[in-house]
């Protein structure tokens, strides 16, 4: 609809004098207001020198092609409301039949490049739910622009450098200790705490047996504590891939922070920004002069002990990233990190290249709850409910379905007892329950003998019923909704879309009979059927979703 409507108005307003016109067009805010609109006329005020009401009474009254439309109206300053023909929609809908997925995307992105950096937790405990939220919404945003053209690389970033590690190194050092009989070894005050520990650290016995116990309490248990963190980190590593991949969530990209270390990137990073003037020594330290790009204040890269600071590896790992000549490169971190934007931003810029360059976006905390009460830490993790524990209670799908309710920086609040419930309340059961209903409505209708293939053919000029002609209109708001998801890399607008259109399924299946003794109108409230069928299916996708044929 919207492309059609653009032609029309870009041929009109060339005749009114106005090459290559920018047109914008929108969903009214109220269906009542007609099913497109533009303010075209307002833009084109000052060009033409004219009333935006006059320019829009001029654009209504030359368009052409009104057998398309059933009205055309003109609201407030210049506002032009359209409202399609029932035939044309009806023509429209049966495309969606035909042509699915082809119908329903746009080629936004042709070709482009993007990188999606995300979830990229240490290695350190299991994934929770923060991490599977950032998870949720970093494959859903891989799965909207590469469905919008676009050429997508998923990177995860290991944290496996710093002294977080080494700290979980201690940590099952110490459990491991405990566990060889040298119960006055002392645990670490900040070490991470959880049965995981405890597992982990009986594993890395069965590995090494007593070797490292004895040379612990005579001599330095150094050795001991880089072999356990070698063992715990490989383990870490391994779990967090198997959560993510029982999640549905798959990477093309796992760069290691030591790597960049180990490859001499952290220095290569280092002396590129020397060599263009941003860095200085100060007080025994060397010093990035983040603030010549906006940052509040410069940063420490090397310390006056010689140790890098975090930051450091940052530098060359986003070095490393522009150097592969992605058109555009996402960073998807917790909202926590808010204040790190401009200090990475400077650094872009530093290496000569704009900040819009990198777009970071945040994801915001969740609240877990059940029935309405928070839920109390989990004495797997010492700390925190893991992903794991949540997929195991209500599964994959309406885990990933309720992180993409909401906007990714707006707080989101999880209830367990709402995500199992198999009602209208969740709202990814009633999505899927709408799927698998258009199924079953398919499979009686064989029963009773109706032929379900040629659906195209069928005469949906019968679907005038006022319900059915919103469903269709709704349908063909799908590309716009799509599009507009894209652009503003806001994967939750296709959620939204699919809760508005199983809202609307579930009532109508109630009230109208789909199969019926009259063959023609069964055939029209099939395609119908099909049609919505095909607009769920191809949201699932995006989503990262299963569409099960019956629940």
């Amino acid at each position: 609809m919207k492309k059609r409507l653009h032609d029309v108005l870009k041929t009109v307003v060339e005749k009114l004098g106005v090459p290559s016109p920018e047109i914008v067009i929108e969903l009214p805010r109220e269906e009542s207001f007609g099913d497109l609109a533009t303010p075209v006329a307002m833009s084109l005020s000052k060009i033409l020198k004219k009333p935006p009401r006059k320019i829009a009474e001029d654009i209504a009254g030359a368009i052409e092609e009104k057998e398309i439309f059933e009205k055309i109206d003109i609201a407030g300053p210049g506002f032009i409301n359209f409202t399609f023909s029932k035939a044309y929609l009806h023509s429209e809908l049966r495309k969606i039949i035909t042509d699915g997925p082809a119908i329903l995307r746009e080629n936004i992105g042709k070709g482009k490049r993007i990188q999606i950096e995300f979830v990229s937790a240490n290695p350190t405990g299991p994934l929770h739910l923060g991490h599977g939220r950032g998870a949720a919404f970093g494959a859903a945003l891989a799965n909207l622009l590469t469905a919008g053209g676009y050429k997508v690389e998923r990177e995860y970033y290991i944290n496996d450098a710093g002294k977080q590690v080494l700290l979980l190194g201690k940590s099952v050092f110490a459990r491991y200790m405990h566990l060889c009989g040298a119960g006055e070894y002392a645990f670490p005050d900040d070490g991470y705490r959880g049965d995981y520990i405890e597992d982990v650290a009986k594993e890395f016995k069965k590995e090494v047996g007593k070797k490292y116990c004895h040379s612990a309490l005579k001599e330095s248990p150094q050795q001991g504590i880089i072999a356990a963190q070698e063992f715990a980190y490989g383990k870490m590593l391994d779990i967090i891939k198997k959560d993510l991949g029982e999640f549905g969530v798959l990477f093309d990209t796992w760069q290691s922070e030591r790597e960049l270390y180990k490859s001499s990137d952290v220095t290569k990073a280092i002396e590129d920004l020397r060599s263009h003037g941003h860095i200085f020594e100060k007080d025994g330290a060397t010093w990035f002069r983040s603030t010549d790009f906006g940052d509040d204040k410069d940063r420490v890269l090397v310390k006056q002990d010689g140790e890098y600071t975090y930051f450091t590896s940052d530098i060359a790992y986003h070095r490393k990233k522009i150097e592969k000549k992605f058109d555009e490169l996402i960073d998807i971190w917790g909202a926590d990190h808010h204040g790190y934007i401009p200090r990475v931003q400077a650094v872009i810029q530093a290496l000569g290249y704009p900040k819009e360059s990198l777009r970071v976006l945040l994801v915001q905390m969740v609240s877990l709850l059940r029935g309405g009460k928070p839920v109390q830490m989990s004495k797997r993790t010492g700390e925190f409910v893991s992903l794991r524990e949540v997929i195991a209670e209500v599964g994959a799908d309406t885990a990933k379905f309720i992180f993409l309710t909401r906007r990714s920086d707006s707080h989101l609040e999880f209830d367990l007892e709402v995500a199992k419930a198999q009602s209208a309340e969740n709202p990814v059961f009633y999505v899927q329950y709408a799927n698998a209903r258009i199924n079953s409505i398919f499979a009686n209708a064989k029963t009773k003998g109706f032929d379900t293939g040629g659906l195209e053919d069928t005469d949906l000029g019968l679907l005038s019923a006022q319900e059915e002609v919103r469903i269709i209109k709704k349908l063909l708001s799908y590309p716009i909704i799509f599009e507009g998801a894209v652009i503003a890399h806001e994967p939750h607008r296709i959620t939204f879309f699919l809760q508005e259109i199983a809202g609307m399924f579930h009532p109508y299946y109630h009230k109208y009979k789909v199969v019926t003794d009259d063959i023609r109108l069964t055939g029209a409230r099939l395609s119908l059927c099909e049609a919505i069928r095909v607009v769920i299916k191809d949201g699932f996708e995006i989503l990262g979703l299963s569409a099960p044929e019956r629940m």
